[in-house]
Formats: C-alpha cells, structure tokens, sequence
C-alpha cells in the first residue's frame, strides 16, 4: 500500500502530500526511497519529465513565485496600505510573494507594455507635432493627386475642369514643397530656419483650404512665404561659418575648473554632439528617442530604489528599522505605483475603444482610472503613517518633503535617461 511524505509546506495551510509508491527508489542511485528526496544523493523523488505546459509554469514560479501566492499577494497591494509591508516585518511571508521577486516581476511587465502605450500614443511620440504634420501633408497630397486623377479623366473638358486641374496642380507643387522642407536635417545649414517657417506656413495653408483666409492672415502668409525664399537663398555656406563662429565663441563652451584644457575639449565636444543629436531627435520622429529612453529607465530605477530607501533611512532614523526594511518600503511602493499606471493605462485603452458604441460605459472606466490615478498619492501616504506610526502631522511634513526630494531625484533619473537615449540613437 503506498504511503505519504509531507512536504514542508506542512506548515503553513498549503499541504503538499507526494505519495511514494512502496519499493520506490531513486532514478539517480537506485536508493530505496522515504520521501520525497533521496536520503542517500539528495536528488528529488519527483520526475522532471513532465508535460510541457507544467514544466513553463514550474520555471514561472521559481522565477517569479508565480503561485497561488501571487493572488494573495497582488489584491492588498492595491488595495491595503502597509498590509504586506507590515506582514513582511512580522515575519508572516510564506503566504505572499517576496518583495524583491514581486517588484521585478510587476517592473518586467510594466516597462514592456508600456512602450506599446506609448507607441500608440501619437501625442507622446510626436511631442513637437512635426511628424503629426507631415503625416498631414502626405494625406492631403494624396487626396489632392485623386482629385486631379479625376478631373484628368474626365471625357468632357471645360475651362472650369482646367482650372482646377491647375489649381490642384499648384497645390500639389507646393505641398510637395512642404514635405520635402519638413523631411530636411535639421542640423544642416540654415534648415532649422526652413523648418520652422515652414511648419508656420504649412498651419495657414491648412486653413485656407477649408476657407479663405482673412486679410490679416493673408498678410502674414505672405510674409512668410518671403522670409522662406529668403532663407532659401542665402548663401549656406555663410550661415555655416556663422555657425561655426558661435560654436568657437568662448561663451557657448562649457569650462570645468578642475578638468585640464584637453579633457574640457573633450567634454565640449561630446556636449556639442549631444546638442545636435537632441535637435535632430525632437524635430524629426522621436518614437525611436522615446524607445531608447524606456529601455534605459528599469535599470536607472533599480539604481533609484536604494536611493529612496536611503532616503527614508534618513528621514526615519530615529525609527530604529533596519535598511533592509526601508528597502522593502520602497519595493512595495514602487511595486504599487507600477501596477496602478498599468491598471490606468489599460482602463484609459478600454474607454477609447468602447466610446464610440457605449458612451456610458466609457465615462465610467474613465472615472475608474482617473480614481486610481488619485489613489496613488492617498495609498503612499497611508502606507508611511501605517509603517512608521507617527501622528498626522509629522507624517504629512515627512511625506512632503520626501515627495518633494524624490521628485528631484525622479526628474534627475529622466534627464539622465534622456541622454543616455541621444547617446544610443
């Protein structure tokens, strides 16, 4: 008759029973089996030929505790403040995920899903509104080259047809003329000035095709169009040497006192291409500036976490918790925030898509993730009162401060991932 071993989750209310089977023994060194481990080798009772779809969700849970923990785990994250920090300090972990495991997994999942938010976001990519421009542009050329392809076909043609065949002709040179300014490097010679006077032009000229435009309008329309061809003319080898006369003006260059001349010119020179690097990524298509900076900010957020809990140290040192244990405030608190953003920028996805056919719906998922973008700031403030236990007053001066502090080092992080993304594009 086969007999059972208690594993030891025995312990807790997860009673794990391995049924050995009598005469058992070990597939390693053939040792009559007790258990469900070898008493002689060690190795596990338990064969690691299984189906595969077992064998995916084994490796889930030791990498990320993928178990009925995660549930137990994921709901008082959200919705109780200090709950698992608390437990956590108590010594009660076996029924939750560990800290460090939990905000790895929940970072994993937040930073790749959020570049296919941002993706799709065309405000966020096109932050200067150039690309959504030229995007414009090119729609309307085609709509213009049907137009004409219409009008050329025609069997019958009058004056009025030929006209507009003209017209249309025009308006295609033009906005050609358009595309063809906006698409130009922006580092290059006078281009920054085309740009610019363009994408002014390229805003009147829009209008007009729906109505006329008024005199005033008008006015400046053809101002500009002047200033454009004068900036077309010009010579660009001028406004390069003028260029190159500013750069070598000793007020654009960066000078450290304690570096020597040579590595101040190095320092210069990596700046200058930075700048250039930078006013080409944010006056053409930033989505690939916008890719590298998400790709850099889970590591420059794992150097940012043992700074914040530094932090807290500092401002709760007379708390007399353990380092380790303001670490583990930090990697809940980054852990909540995380799965709130998901959780609103799924729900802000769901409102767009459902708006059109249930407006009502809509409004209510838009309620909801505007809620839990507001709970953030009440859950973290609950979550310091409930850990450190000091009044109301103390603890809204310390979160303050501490909101304020990291704020800085949060803007800190971004400038730092902004350039290390220019230095990858």
């Amino acid at each position: 008759m086969p007999t059972t071993e208690l594993t030891e989750a025995e312990s807790t209310n997860d009673v794990v029973i391995v049924p050995i089977e009598d005469n058992q023994s070990c597939e390693n060194c053939h040792f009559p089996l007790n258990g469900p481990y070898c008493a002689h080798c060690g190795q596990e009772a338990d064969s690691k030929l299984k189906y595969f779809w077992v064998v995916i969700m084994h490796l889930l849970d030791d990498i990320f505790s993928f178990d009925s923990r995660a549930s137990r785990t994921v709901i008082p994250l959200l919705t109780r403040p200090a709950f698992l920090t608390n437990e956590y300090f108590a010594g009660r972990r076996v029924h939750y995920v560990p800290p460090l495991r939990l905000y790895l997994f929940i970072s994993i999942v937040f930073f790749i899903t959020l570049k296919f938010f941002v993706a799709g976001d065309d405000n966020v990519i096109n932050l200067n509104g150039k690309q959504g421009m030229i995007t414009e542009i090119k729609s309307h050329i085609e709509t213009l080259e049907t137009e004409r392809s219409t009008l050329e076909n025609k069997v019958e043609k009058n004056v009025e047809v030929i006209t507009k065949v003209a017209k249309l002709t025009a308006d295609l040179a033009r906005f050609n003329i358009y595309l063809n300014d906006l698409n130009s490097d922006y580092t290059q010679g006078n281009n920054k000035s085309i740009i610019k006077l363009t994408r002014k032009l390229v805003e009147l000229d829009f209008e007009q095709v729906k109505e006329p435009l008024p005199t005033d309008k008008q006015a400046r329309f053809d101002a500009l169009i002047t200033s454009l061809l004068k900036e077309k003319s010009d010579d660009k080898d001028v406004n390069a040497k003028k260029d190159l006369d500013l750069d070598d003006n000793g007020d654009e260059t960066v000078q450290l006192d304690f570096l020597s001349e040579e590595k101040n010119k190095k320092v210069n020179v990596f700046f200058k291409e930075l700048i250039k690097k930078a006013e080409k990524a944010f006056n053409s298509d930033t989505g690939p500036l916008i890719e590298q900076v998400i790709g850099k900010l889970p590591q420059l957020m794992f150097i940012l976490l043992p700074l914040f809990a530094v932090l807290l140290k500092v401002m709760f040192i007379f708390s007399k918790r353990l380092y380790m244990e303001h670490l583990t405030v930090a990697l809940h608190s980054h852990s909540f925030i995380f799965i709130a953003l998901l959780l609103s920028e799924m729900l802000d996805l769901l409102e767009a898509n459902i708006k059109t056919n249930s407006p009502e719906l809509a409004n209510f998922v838009g309620l909801v993730a505007g809620g839990l973008l507001l709970w953030i700031p009440i859950y973290l403030f609950l979550m310091q009162k409930k850990v450190y236990k000091q009044g109301y007053f103390f603890t809204i001066v310390k979160f303050s401060f501490i909101g304020t502090i990291y704020s800085i080092m949060i803007a800190v992080t971004a400038l730092v991932a902004v350039v290390w993304g220019l230095m990858g594009t």
